[in-house]
C-alpha cells in the first residue's frame, strides 16, 4: 500500500498490467508443473496423472464458473459462451491456441503451441501424456458453460498429432 492506502496496481498502465497478467499465468503455470513433478517423484507417473486429473475436475469447473461471472455469460450460453470462456482460461495467456468454427453448434479448440509440450520438445524429451488429464478438464470446463456441451478428444499426447497443434478438443451441442 502507499500512502494513499491504495494498492500499487491501481498506479500502473495498461501496458504493464497486461504483461503482469502474462506473467501471472506464467508463474501459476510453473507452480502446477512443480506441484506435479513433487507428485511425480513421491508417487510415480500415472499416479501422478490421476491426481492431477482429480484437481482438474475440481478447478476446471470453478475456473469456468469464475470466468462466467467475470463475462456476465448466463448459464447454458451455448457454444458461443463457451468460445469467449476459453479465451480467458489462465493458460490462454500463456499458450497460443485457435477455435476452428464448424458450424453454429460446433468448434475445434486447438492448442498450437503448449508451453509445457514446447519446454519437453527443446530437452529432446517426449511429449508429456496429457489427454486423460484433458479429457477431465475439458468436458467439466465445457459442461459447467452449459451443461449441453458435448466434449470429443481429436488429439491429445499420447496420441500421435501434426505439428501445427499439441491438441485439439471438439465441442457441440445437438441441434
Amino acid at each position: 500500500m502507499n500512502k494513499d492506502n491504495k494498492p500499487p496496481i491501481d498506479f500502473m498502465d495498461r501496458e504493464f498490467l497486461l504483461t503482469l497478467l502474462k506473467d501471472m499465468a506464467k508463474r501459476w503455470l510453473a507452480h502446477d508443473g512443480l506441484w506435479f513433478q513433487a507428485a511425480e517423484r513421491t508417487y510415480g507417473m500415472e499416479e501422478a496423472i490421476r491426481i492431477d486429473a482429480a484437481a482438474w475436475e475440481k478447478f476446471s469447473p470453478v475456473e469456468a464458473a469464475r470466468i462466467m461471472k467475470l463475462l456476465k455469460i448466463p448459464p447454458n450460453g451455448g457454444i458461443p459462451a463457451l468460445k469467449k470462456a476459453l479465451g480467458l482460461r489462465l493458460y490462454a495467456f500463456v499458450n497460443k491456441q485457435e477455435i476452428i468454427d464448424l458450424d453454429q453448434n460446433r468448434i475445434v479448440f486447438r492448442m498450437n503451441d503448449c508451453r509445457v509440450q514446447s519446454a519437453r520438445k527443446r530437452k529432446n524429451l517426449p511429449d508429456f501424456p496429457c489427454k486423460s488429464v484433458g479429457l477431465v478438464e475439458y468436458e467439466t470446463f465445457a459442461r459447467t458453460i452449459d451443461p449441453r456441451i458435448k466434449t470429443r478428444c481429436i488429439a491429445c499426447p499420447p496420441d500421435d498429432h501434426p505439428p501445427e497443434y499439441y491438441c485439439a478438443w471438439e465441442f457441440w451441442i445437438e441441434p
